[in-house]
């Protein structure tokens, strides 16, 4: 009886031994060397922003400001941009430390253990695939949109999600959008970067538009009383327009790919984030300067404040940016989701083949497909409209660990790092793992319910499949 009990805790001591077993360094670097590197900061800041601002910096400031913080909406961007740069500056230090792709997926490997890793990888398969389908449906409908106004308009059909009792079965340029962008995106990082700088400009120019023309029509009276919520309007808006800097965290997936990441990691990731903070705060200040913050709960209060003072041409552009806004998200979650993909592939934590780089391209294109596929699929056929906050669930945990995360990351000597390292160390990265904490406790149950449903799935594959095809024993 003796020998069984010891037997079974031996073997529960072997198997957390393993599961624990931190991944190389050295293996990543090598692996990821497949990989051509031509990013520079500029690049990584316009992926950035090509993330972070979509159609939220039209429709945000307007509604949170009617519901929760009136023309105090301003400081809740501030405030909600210095919780998130505190995560910021960890994401700087890991991908200037582990210049390798796969993110926080990678990260958690390297300095938790491989089990952490695939949690961690897991919950970034949720939020990217998740965001880019959600996206597609919303590019689709604006598009629609957009194309009535010249006469034209898609077959009921084939206009909207599998829902045959209201007459739809596809939706068909919500599939053809991600086709198309994974199509750029396989031709080479170098031309598709270039087509997603040139979006990012000229939706920073259409929204630089609303400002240099919005300015004139603004009457300062609009801005009193500054805080009719009372200042707990101020951090009731900032919990919700938080949400609005998620994605600069996907920066830190294309580091493998980046020249002289130690310099220009850190730069690409707290540069998106400043200068993503300035266009929020200088929209809101515009827009409640135009009209009163109770007229603003609408669903584009952009172009109903555009409207108002008679600008419609101006409300049209707009549309033309909300587009642009949600075509370079696309872009940019859709190429970190394929180097998300080829890193879990390349560990052999999901088939080996998804881990291959193409030899001409030198890009993963198999997983780029992969990701094409479910992401199609996702857009085409699914309703999303339940599913977005899943988004906001699997972002807050890999904020959470890669905070944490800074602590044994400077203990392990073996880590040199000449770049950025977070300040007031170990006080902010403490700070920063509350703040996500306190984050995702603002979060519904629902959402709870559904993530949990979403992480047994995800140990279910690590138990049957991952931990028995993983490179973690065969290289270490």
């Amino acid at each position: 009886m003796l020998y069984f009990f010891k037997k079974r805790r031996d073997h529960s001591l072997d198997l957390k031994q393993r599961i624990f077993k931190k991944e190389s360094l050295a293996r990543y670097i090598d692996k990821d060397n497949r990989l051509a590197k031509t990013l520079g900061a500029g690049d990584l800041i316009a992926l950035g922003i090509g993330a972070v601002i979509g159609t939220g910096i039209f429709i945000l400031p307007g509604t949170v400001a009617a519901l929760h913080s009136g023309p105090s909406i301003i400081l809740s961007f501030v405030v909600a941009a210095i919780i998130c740069s505190t995560a910021a500056m960890c994401y700087a230090e890991f991908s200037s430390a582990l210049p390798i792709a796969g993110s926080a997926y990678s990260f958690g490997n390297i300095v938790f253990g491989e089990i952490i890793g695939w949690f961690l990888g897991w919950a970034l398969i949720l939020e990217y695939m998740l965001a880019v389908a959600a996206v597609s449906t919303g590019w689709a409908a604006y598009f629609n949109s957009f194309i009535s106004g010249f006469g034209l308009k898609i077959p009921k059909a084939v206009s909207g999600s599998f829902d045959p009792a209201h007459g739809t079965y596809v939706n068909i340029v919500a599939i053809l959008i991600v086709l198309f962008i994974s199509f750029i995106l396989s031709r080479g990082v170098k031309t598709s970067v270039r087509i997603n700088n040139i979006i990012v400009v000229v939706k920073i120019a259409i929204i630089f538009l609303f400002l240099l023309v919005g300015m004139f029509y603004v009457k300062p009276a609009n801005w009193h009383p500054f805080f009719p919520f009372g200042y707990g309007g101020v951090l009731k808006g900032a919990s919700l327009v938080f949400f609005a800097y998620l994605g600069f965290d996907v920066v830190s997936a294309t580091a493998a790919e980046v020249k002289n990441p130690r310099k220009n990691m850190p730069i690409g990731i707290i540069g998106t984030l400043l200068i993503c903070t300035v266009l929020y705060i200088l929209v809101s200040i515009v827009l409640t300067g135009m009209t009163s913050y109770t007229k603003l709960n609408v669903a584009d209060p952009v172009s109903f404040a555009l409207q108002l003072v008679h600008l419609n041409w101006i409300a049209g552009i707009i549309s033309i940016g909300a587009l642009a806004g949600m075509f370079t998200m696309m872009v940019t979650m859709i190429y970190s989701s394929s180097r998300l993909i080829y890193s879990i592939g390349r560990d052999g934590l999901l088939p080996k083949f998804l881990g291959e780089v193409n030899a001409e391209h030198h890009t993963p294109n198999k997983s780029m497909a992969f990701v094409t596929i479910i992401i199609s699929f996702m857009g085409g056929f699914v309703s999303l409209t339940q599913l977005t906050n899943l988004v906001n669930i699997g972002t807050l945990i890999a904020f959470t660990f890669v905070s944490i995360g800074i602590i044994p990351l400077r203990k392990r000597k073996d880590i040199p790092n000449n770049g950025f390292k977070v300040p007031f160390y170990p006080f902010l990265p403490i700070v920063s793992t509350l703040l996500c904490i306190l984050m995702l406790s603002q979060l519904s149950k629902e959402t709870w319910i559904a993530s949990i449903i979403w992480f047994a799935i995800g140990m279910v594959i690590y138990f049957t499949y991952g931990i028995k095809h993983s490179q973690i024993t065969k290289n270490n």
